[in-house]
């Protein structure tokens, strides 16, 4: 349960810093309160679509990511991402990822920010 926590608290951070720093990325309220409860529940949202399919477009495109040594998976992490905002449309939740190379840029973002914070968070393995 912790680790859960930790990983949400961190992909909710990738998230904010990515909002912070790509103007296309869009977090939108009425309420600094709003924003902190739709961030957490994005961030929630963008767990939910690594853990469940992620791994099966990873699995898909295993040639690809043989023949691009790994560079497929910055396709992928856009890719997630654009599905997140797509989700997050359909939910009604104010977040919004406008074009897929807005998308590969703030899954770039997101990543190195999440492995930082991962590395810095307790991941309750003791």
């Amino acid at each position: 349960m912790k680790n859960f926590l930790v990983k949400t608290i961190a992909n909710a951070g990738a998230l904010a810093v990515a909002i912070w720093l790509i103007q296309n990325i869009t977090l939108t309220g009425d309420s600094t309160g709003k924003k902190v409860l739709t961030l957490v529940l994005v961030a929630l949202l963008f767990g939910l679509v690594n853990f469940i399919v992620k791994p099966v477009v990873q699995l898909l495109t295993l040639p690809l990511f043989i023949l691009t040594l790994g560079l497929i998976t910055l396709v992928i992490n856009a890719l997630m991402l654009l599905l997140t905002s797509w989700f997050a449309d359909k939910l009604d939740l104010s977040f919004h990822v406008d074009g897929f190379w807005t998308a590969v840029l703030g899954g770039l973002v997101i990543s190195i920010v999440s492995w930082a914070l991962n590395v810095v968070l307790p991941d309750g393995k003791d």
